[in-house]
């Protein structure tokens, strides 16, 4: 099933982007507009994907979607209210996700490659995609920036632009979301020569607040996508591709039946 912002009914896209009281922020509004919007989206394929199955599970996917609509619908999380969070609050410009309500996932690889050819891979934003199951594209910019599209739960979509923060050549690479993303997402990798000339230990460390917030790390999770799995079978992956050229598959290959 593919959910996608555009696909969310114009009555509850206009009530996702009211904020009554003005220019301000309604009191009680705690969420911000794009978060608001995704929320909705992924709250109604949940709602719709669960009340589909016909199983107490699936009761507990549509419950959980319809509290994603209610989030995204009335701007209003108590959990944020609980932590003192407010993502509906124009406060300038960020330089990373808020260390209070991010998701952080950090995993490492050792590849046999020299950490020179692995940093120009990686330096290369437009190869992750090969890398990353939940990339669908990553196009350069200019001027350090790059646009990404990437594939979440139930098929949503997510755009955003990052932008290059640090940098050191065949070391390290760090990058952030630029202001104003639906994706508050910050990260970097770090190319390290192993041991005993073993090739080249690779480090990547991702925080990031998703567009719906807990409740949408939640949902993830029920679906069986764990982030940090999904990050350690990305590396899987790249180790796979750098080291033997391709990753496996059998995809194409002769199938038999047991008996």
């Amino acid at each position: 099933m593919s959910v996608s912002v555009g696909s969310i009914p114009d009555h509850l896209r206009r009530q996702a982007r009211e904020r009554p009281g003005g220019p301000g922020v309604a009191a009680g509004v705690n969420v911000g507009e794009a978060e608001r919007l995704a929320s909705v989206a992924v709250g109604g394929g949940l709602a719709l994907y669960g009340a589909t199955r016909g199983t107490l599970g699936g009761l507990g996917l549509a419950a959980l979607g319809g509290a994603l609509v209610y989030r995204g619908v009335t701007g209003h999380c108590s959990g944020y209210a609980a932590l003192g969070v407010n993502t509906a609050r124009d406060d300038g410009p960020r330089t990373s996700v808020s260390a209070r309500h991010g998701e952080k996932v950090e995993a490492s690889v050792t590849v046999l490659r020299p950490r020179e050819e692995l940093y120009r891979f990686w330096r290369d934003f437009s190869n992750l995609p090969r890398v990353m199951s939940h990339l669908i594209s990553v196009q350069p910019s200019g001027e350090g920036r790059s646009h990404w599209v990437a594939e979440g739960p139930m098929g949503v979509q997510a755009e955003w632009d990052a932008e290059v923060i640090t940098e050191r050549e065949n070391e390290l690479i760090g990058w952030r979301s630029v202001e104003g993303s639906s994706v508050d997402t910050a990260g970097s990798v770090h190319f390290t020569e192993a041991p005993g000339g073993r090739g080249t230990e690779v480090k990547v460390s991702l925080k990031y607040d998703p567009p719906a917030g807990k409740l949408g790390v939640a949902a993830a999770r029920l679906l069986g996508e764990s982030p940090a799995r999904q990050v350690r079978e990305d590396l899987r992956r790249f180790k796979q591709i750098m080291e033997a050229g391709a990753a496996p598959t059998i995809e194409g290959q002769p199938r038999g039946d047991c008996r």
